[in-house]
């Protein structure tokens, strides 16, 4: 009875979800980082795995998958955004359980923009000096699994953004829910709220102008405050499922993956990805991603099309999967540039 209601609450969901993309309103977000993935595992699923994400990747997925840890696992993530410019991701993630069903995370993100000159109207090759930016959230997550193999979790973010003089922070909370079933746990069914949070806006003493004061018979300057405009978040409802093939085969596993994701601020999107494992040692990935709608009024997404990697585990213990360290490497095919490459190293124990 569990089964059948909880599958008509996943129907009921998709079809108040399914149109619920609002391209008019493209361009409208800020803190697009919130959007990004550092991760190269499920990178090189195109993210599309809301079902199936475990451990410290799942607090930028879906935050419920963070409880399915064995023990306690540590990552590091790179990547190089848009290759060709110059821009980089950073990351760092910590996970592990807390009693018998819970478990808490920790993660940080930062971005790297490389060397960006200082330029004005005066000097406008650049001052010599370079532009200080900063792009960092941090993120505090909780999860727990419940008998019945339903495990929730959610994520609080601080989202912080800014140069020397101008920066902008808010607040923002993730939430999600994963389903596991099967006699070998080969079906998954996820649901994830991102990126719900408070308006930013950009403040500080790089919005203030000169100008003369309105009483003509002063002969200085005044120093006005501008009020920048604020901006919401990229608030996005993600719902997929996937299905274990050859789940009672101890060297062989396929993944086959679905993904239907929502944008508060585009339009929405449709994915599919498939992931080999070979005594879950060797790993490989591919997916595709693209527009449920298309139409030549809004701009296509950066991210539309394929996506695929790798990923090396070496247990510490011959038979044990659960204390190990990995190496992953993603690609993700981008509308301008040369793609976004991802490479991580992971260790569990």
């Amino acid at each position: 009875m569990k089964k059948i209601y909880l599958f008509f609450l996943c129907i009921g969901l998709f079809s108040a979800t399914a149109f619920a993309g609002n391209p008019d309103r493209q361009g409208e977000a800020g803190a697009a980082q919130l959007l990004m993935n550092p991760w190269a595992p499920s990178a090189g699923l195109h993210s599309l795995n809301t079902s199936s994400v475990i451990g410290v990747e799942s607090m930028r997925i879906n935050p419920a998958g963070l409880s399915r840890l064995g023990g306690t696992e540590v990552m590091l993530g790179y990547a190089n955004y848009l290759a060709g410019t110059g821009i980089s991701m950073q990351a760092i993630g910590v996970g592990t359980r807390a009693g018998e069903n819970g478990a808490f995370g920790f993660s940080l993100m930062s971005l790297d923009f490389g060397d960006v000159p200082v330029t004005t109207t005066a000097q406008p090759e650049g001052t010599g000096a370079l532009l200080n930016l900063s792009f960092i959230n941090i993120g505090i997550t909780y999860s727990y699994v419940f008998d019945n193999k339903v495990s929730v979790g959610f994520t609080l973010r601080g989202v912080s953004e800014g140069t020397s003089d101008v920066s902008a922070f808010g607040f923002a909370i993730d939430a999600g829910v994963q389903y596991v079933t099967g006699d070998n746990d080969e079906f998954k069914f996820g649901l994830s709220l991102r990126n719900i949070g408070s308006r930013m806006a950009f403040g500080g003493q790089g919005l203030a102008t000169s100008a003369p004061s309105p009483d003509q018979a002063d002969d200085f300057n005044l120093t006005y405050d501008q009020r920048a405009a604020g901006f919401e978040m990229p608030s996005v409802l993600n719902i997929g499922a996937s299905y274990d093939l050859l789940a009672n085969q101890i060297d062989h596993r396929v993944t086959v993956i679905g993904n239907f994701t929502a944008n508060s601020f585009s339009r929405d999107q449709l994915g599919g990805a498939v992931e080999y494992a070979f005594r879950e040692q060797f790993i490989a990935r591919a997916g595709y991603r693209a527009d449920m709608e298309t139409d030549d009024l809004t701009e296509v997404p950066l991210y539309d099309g394929l996506s695929a990697g790798a990923s090396i585990r070496v247990p510490f213990k011959k038979g044990d999967r659960s204390r190990r360290f990995s190496v992953d490497y993603a690609w993700r095919n981008t509308r301008i540039y040369n793609g976004t490459h991802n490479i991580g190293l992971g260790l569990s124990f």
